[in-house]
């Protein structure tokens, strides 16, 4: 039987080799967002995969912002992702770290890579460097600056530094190949201009490294042992090493680059940039909007560490892409809250139900349990009053086929309480039923001899006049469909989210189309009732509605209305567990 011990996957199993070998002493990764927006789900594959090996190994993790683009990185990102790394239960042993903290170190391997005839100044337009770039099939061509002397690049340069030039008017490039097959190890960019304020450096810098060059050098002088990171960079893999190689006497060591495929979630927009898109655009309230997949937004909607780190390991480590099926994650969610939430019963939809043999001031305190498989949980009580709430999709004047609610002439048991018999009903103008009045047999009441009376249907209730209003925001996925086509405009854009393509970008714009695939029933909103009970809930706590999901109480909430995210619902649609 596999144990968490003998669990293995090929990242591993790489990095035993490593050891027994002894290309390295011990294993340090680091795990190394970049703040320009909140972590999402995506990003729980790399940051467990990263906090995951080295603790296996009894190693370090270092958390590294790679802060190298001012013109989107805030504070507030930082702030927050080191709050998401917190939740899940990691904490970073070896340190934190920021990319800008080594952009001195980095401007003078740049300068001693000038001397060295490694780099030049390029004087080319953006759309001149695309157009030279060549294709899969043509070779690149060498751009008209790229023999310049030594001292000339180094002077412009220093000018750079200095501020003394537009942005957009020269880069500083590596000279590599430009007939390379690898599209970046064509001259790749090392540094541009941007003449923006820098979260933490300030004014200091108006020259930026690219992430290309600046991350295998902070991956180096932490003396990182296994960089480990997502499968489109095993084409960067040779620049990656190529700027370790080619600056060894300036950095302490030569880690190891290992990718493995990113976590792709069928209906789940996973790019920053189009997470960026809908916040800016209004289209969600923001990061943290339940139905985002960042992490500070399924806090907020109620899912919980142990379940995500249950669907990452569940989903496994390898090599190959695929897509995982987002009931996946919805069931590592139902299965860890329902062993933990306790249960109690709120009505979304209500439909008032009149108890016409009941006395009008008669209230009978029933006791509930708060989980069925664990009594040390305890009870609560709920209030049967004369008057009460049922869902309106548990009435139906004529039953279907099949029906086991409420319908006229029809019994059904009320949870915990009495057996009713529905015996008429009023209606509106539009013919919808707006009362239902019923009997009590009032010798079935649970806990009694008369408990044993069958019928076939249960339903959840709450008290008309001894309840707390509710609003139950009830969620579903952003995008519309499964379709195979969101992947490859997810894969581009987290592409893009790289600064190197804001200077270098491929051939082809920036797909925007997802909007057209919005979801716009992805949020509903209901007005009804729970039990008084629970008005001792904090926000944070989650309880399961009895037959309508599990629910979280949310910040929005106030004194007079409480507000509830759905989690997930019961029903459980993943029948076949995947592992990698």
């Amino acid at each position: 039987m596999e144990t968490p011990a003998s669990k293995t996957n090929f990242i591993w199993d790489m990095i035993e080799e490593d050891l027994q070998s002894g290309r390295y002493q011990r294993v340090h990764t680091r795990f190394p967002p970049e703040p320009n927006g909140y972590l999402h789900i995506g990003h729980c594959k790399a940051l467990v995969a990263d906090f995951a090996t080295a603790e296996r190994y009894g190693g370090l993790t270092n958390l590294r912002f790679d802060d190298t683009n001012p013109a989107k990185e805030e504070t507030e990102f930082v702030d927050g992702i080191m709050e998401d790394i917190r939740w899940l239960g990691f904490e970073w042993k070896g340190g934190l770290f920021f990319a800008s903290e080594y952009y001195q170190h980095c401007y003078d391997i740049a300068v001693d890579w000038i001397r060295r005839g490694l780099a030049y100044v390029d004087e080319q337009t953006p759309e001149q460097v695309r157009l030279n770039r060549g294709t899969p099939s043509e070779p690149g061509k060498n751009s008209p600056w790229r023999d310049r002397p030594a001292e000339e690049s180094l002077r412009l340069f220093e000018e750079m530094k200095a501020g003394k030039h537009p942005e957009g008017s020269m880069i500083l490039r590596m000279k590599i190949d430009m007939a390379s097959p690898n599209f970046n190890m064509r001259d790749p960019a090392m540094y541009r201009i941007l003449f923006k304020e820098h979260h933490r450096t300030g004014k200091e810098w108006c020259i930026y490294p690219m992430y290309d060059f600046a991350h295998p050098i902070g991956d180096a002088l932490e003396s990182i042992s296994h960089s480990l990171c997502s499968l489109e960079y095993e084409d960067h893999r040779p620049l990656y090493e190529w700027v370790v190689n080619h600056a060894q006497n300036m950095l302490p060591s030569s880690p190891r680059q290992i990718e493995f495929s990113r976590l792709n979630l069928t209906r789940t927009i996973m790019s920053k940039r189009y997470l960026r898109m809908l916040v800016e655009g209004g289209h969600v309230s923001g990061w943290d909007d339940p139905r985002m997949p960042t992490l500070c937004a399924l806090r907020r909607r109620g899912y919980t560490p142990a379940a995500i780190r249950d669907f990452i390991d569940r989903i496994g480590v390898a090599k190959a892409d695929s897509v995982v099926d987002l009931a996946l994650l919805e069931h590592c969610v139902r299965e860890d809250l329902g062993t933990k939430a306790p249960r109690a019963m709120a009505v979304l939809r209500p439909l008032k139900v009149v108890l016409t043999n009941w006395p009008a001031d008669q209230r009978d305190e029933l006791p509930l349990e708060n989980h069925p498989d664990h009594p040390e949980m305890g009870t609560h009580t709920s209030v049967l009053t004369r008057e009460i709430y049922i869902e309106q999709e548990d009435f139906m004047e004529v039953p279907a086929k099949k029906y086991f609610r409420l319908f006229l002439g029809g019994e059904v048991r009320l949870k915990g309480a009495y057996i009713i018999k529905a015996e008429t009903c009023d209606k509106d103008a539009d013919g919808r039923v707006t009362c239902v009045y019923c009997t009590v047999d009032l010798d079935t009441r649970n806990g009694t001899e008369g408990a044993n009376r069958k019928v076939k249907g249960t339903l959840h209730w709450v008290s008309a006049t001894e309840n707390l209003p509710l609003e139950a925001r009830l969620y579903e996925p952003l995008l519309l469909d499964e379709s195979a086509e969101a992947a490859p405009a997810v894969a581009e854009a987290e592409a893009e989210d790289k600064p190197e393509a804001e200077t270098l970008a491929p051939a082809g714009a920036l797909k925007k189309d997802f909007l057209t695939r919005l979801n716009p029933a992805s949020l509903e909103v209901c007005r009804g009732f729970m039990e008084a009970s629970l008005g001792t809930a904090a926000v944070g706590d989650t309880f399961q509605f009895l037959r309508m999901g599990y629910f979280c109480m949310d910040p929005d909430s106030t004194a007079g209305l409480a507000v509830f995210n759905r989690v997930v619902g019961l029903k459980d649609s993943f029948k076949k567990e995947v592992r990698a």
